[in-house]
């Protein structure tokens, strides 16, 4: 398999490189998740990076290889919607009451 040496932006991680297995793609993993173990036998601490574009080209736009930057937060990032029309209607239904029947007259 094929890997690629990527920098890693924040966190303990911060300013390390380290070589990511590629996907079939030819792009690493969006996520890359490191465990690190607790000195006191405790249960271990999971490092959460999200891949992000590095720099974009020039009159492409294509991205020019990636980078990992830290998630301090993962739990509050990983159970949103991935588009916005993907997410559960707000609020009550907009039916107006009424019997079924009365719509058909």
């Amino acid at each position: 398999m094929k890997s690629q040496d990527t920098p890693f932006e924040g966190g303990p991680m911060d300013g390390r490189v380290l070589p990511v297995l590629l996907g079939m793609t030819g792009h690493p993993p969006k996520t890359y998740r490191i465990p690190v173990p607790a000195p006191d036998g405790g249960p271990e601490t999971v490092l959460v990076y999200r891949r992000t574009p590095r720099a974009h080209g020039g009159r492409t736009g294509l991205t020019r290889g990636w980078k990992y930057v830290y998630d301090p937060d993962p739990d509050r990032s990983a159970g949103r919607p991935r588009w916005p029309w993907s997410r559960p209607a707000a609020g009550p239904d907009a039916t107006p009451p009424g019997k079924p029947d009365d719509a058909h007259g």
